[in-house]
């Protein structure tokens, strides 16, 4: 028994070092860490440097505190909340355009504070969290006592709070480990941002994201919430009845006297669109064919003028003309003048192959061409190609909420120097349709139709093409004897011989597959239909597109 005491001891030792081992990283285990978070690293923002969530989430974006101020890039802010911030990086120059009238802010404009409403930082300019707020319907909250400075911007709507039943730690993560990122105090309570079995990530009153445990949480609620930034309202210059637009192209003032015969045997049509002004350089000037006679003859008819303006000069770079404030203004200002001298109804927009960079000032001087024509009742209507990803810049949703109406040029499907085909097939003009609903009002929303088609020849130099109007082709068909034969799936017939210069063939446009197109707008509810262009086609197309 002597010789078992020692080994009995030793035992008993390395068991209660055992039983304390264990019993310390079981303490450990459950021991709540008091670690705190490095608020920087959270956030990751230095210096002046303010970190920004939208909607909860951490932006890779930031702002800058100066002058007392919490300043949010314009760049984020264009993307992410209020594209109708417009800078003129020309001019340095801040453009808000509203329904009726337009707000200009330079460097050296001040808020109510003192404090500059913008700062210019290299490439980007920074905007007032204040000045943000006042045009944009969104929550904006900051927190910029701290070091660690935070701006929050939410959409309204619906959130879930609750109550707590007594203070706790908001970590990192949801885990009793996870560094503290604040207390939350029970007098205040937290949103409810994401519930999970044990733990819940919230925000709280102090304006900081993180986890909590569920069971300091009471009882949750949900509250509907909603600015008090009202929407701008623009007002609208369209017409009750539905519209047939037909464009007339007009190349010289002597042509404005062919009214009356471009017009004989038409149907139905209530707007007419001359092509009387073309932009010649970037200054904003453009030759202009209006006339007088020309609109008071139209009206006499109980047609409407709307004037088209295209920038179809290779002396135009539409990117450079309308970049510049003072420029667009010049332009706006004159158009506007044309359309009082000449007593025009309306003003019909044709921009067309523009480059991507030039979009944004593009729908800005749609946006402040707006105001003069909604004051004056000028309508207002703006020309598209079919929506597609290459000119999604465009913004046709901008284009409804500015312009009175938005039309399609639902042809050239298939086009001079392209692959051979159709011009304008059914499922080309109904994909146009329906993916410009998607951005577009059926009641602003106009669809352009082709009164012409494209005769292909294939010969020893390989595949050419040539415009013909409808009545020219079917001349053409008739004096070939060119077999037609019906495609079902594209809505139309097609052709083909052989000719002195090689094989010839047509996708033909004429009555039938223009009132399978007017289908199409009739089912949709559209505005209106537009036609390209006078003179091309024959009596028959105009019972195809009519609204009877």
């Amino acid at each position: 028994m002597k010789k078992m005491v020692p080994v009995l001891v030793a035992l008993s030792l390395i068991l209660l070092i055992l039983l304390g081992v264990l019993g310390f990283k079981l303490i450990q285990k459950y021991t709540p860490s008091k670690e705190l978070s490095d608020l920087s690293q959270l956030y990751q923002v230095q210096g002046n440097e303010i970190a920004l969530l939208y909607n909860y989430e951490l932006q890779s974006a930031k702002g800058l505190y100066e002058n007392g101020q919490c300043y949010l890039p314009l760049s984020w802010v264009n993307e992410r909340l209020n594209k109708r911030f417009y800078w003129d990086q020309t001019e340095e120059l801040l453009v808000y355009a509203l329904p009726d009238q337009i707000v200009y802010a330079d460097p050296g404009t001040k808020g109510a504070s003192g404090a500059p409403l913008l700062l210019m930082k290299g490439d980007e300019v920074y905007l007032t969290l204040g000045l943000i707020a006042n045009y944009t319907n969104v929550q904006a909250s900051a927190f910029d006592a701290e070091e660690v400075k935070r701006v929050y911007i939410t959409d309204w709507g619906l959130r879930k709070t609750a109550q707590l039943k007594k203070d706790g730690k908001v970590r990192e993560k949801g885990g009793i480990k996870s560094p503290i990122i604040t207390e939350a105090h029970q007098a205040f309570g937290v949103t409810i941002l994401e519930e999970m079995d044990k733990w819940s990530k919230v925000l709280t009153a102090d304006g900081h994201i993180g986890y909590i445990q569920n069971k300091i949480i009471g009882e949750a609620g949900e509250e509907l919430t909603h600015g008090t930034t009202a929407e701008p309202v623009y007002g609208w210059t369209g017409r009750d009845q539905k519209l047939v637009l037909a464009w007339h192209q007009v190349t010289s003032q002597s042509a404005n006297g062919a009214l009356e015969s471009v017009l004989e045997g038409t149907k139905g049509i209530n707007v007419i669109s001359p092509t009387w002004f073309s932009l010649t350089d970037n200054e904003g000037n453009y030759t202009s064919l209006a006339s007088r006679e020309y609109v008071e003859k139209a009206h006499s008819l109980g047609i409407e003028v709307w004037a088209l303006l295209d920038n179809f000069s290779k002396d135009v770079q539409t990117e450079t003309l309308l970049a510049s404030t003072t420029t667009r203004r010049r332009l706006i200002n004159s158009l506007i003048a044309e359309a009082e001298e000449y007593g025009l109804d309306g003003l019909n927009m044709d921009f067309e192959s523009i480059k991507p960079e030039a979009g944004v000032h593009y729908v800005q001087f749609l946006r402040e061409l707006s105001i003069p024509c909604r004051e004056k009742g000028i309508v207002l209507s703006v020309d598209n190609t079919v929506p597609a990803l290459y000119n999604e810049f465009y913004d046709r949703a901008e284009q409804a909420v500015v312009a009175d109406y938005v039309i399609i040029m639902g042809y050239d499907e298939h086009y001079a120097g392209g692959e051979p085909g159709s011009v304008a097939s059914l499922p080309y003009v109904q994909d146009g349709i329906e993916q410009t609903l998607r951005s577009v009002p059926a009641d602003r929303l106009i669809n352009g139709v082709p009164f012409y088609t494209r005769l292909w020849t294939e010969g020893t130099e390989g595949i050419k093409s040539k415009a013909l109007g409808i009545a020219e082709a079917k001349r053409w068909v008739e004096e070939n004897e060119t077999p037609l034969y019906w495609q079902e799936e594209l809505g139309q017939y097609y052709g083909e011989c052989e000719t002195e210069e090689g094989l010839a063939y047509l996708w033909l446009e004429e009555e039938e597959s223009l009132r399978l197109k007017m289908d199409l707008v009739k089912e949709h509810d559209l505005a209106g239909v537009a036609c390209w262009k006078l003179g091309l086609e024959d009596k028959a197309a105009w019972s195809a597109v009519s609204w009877d």
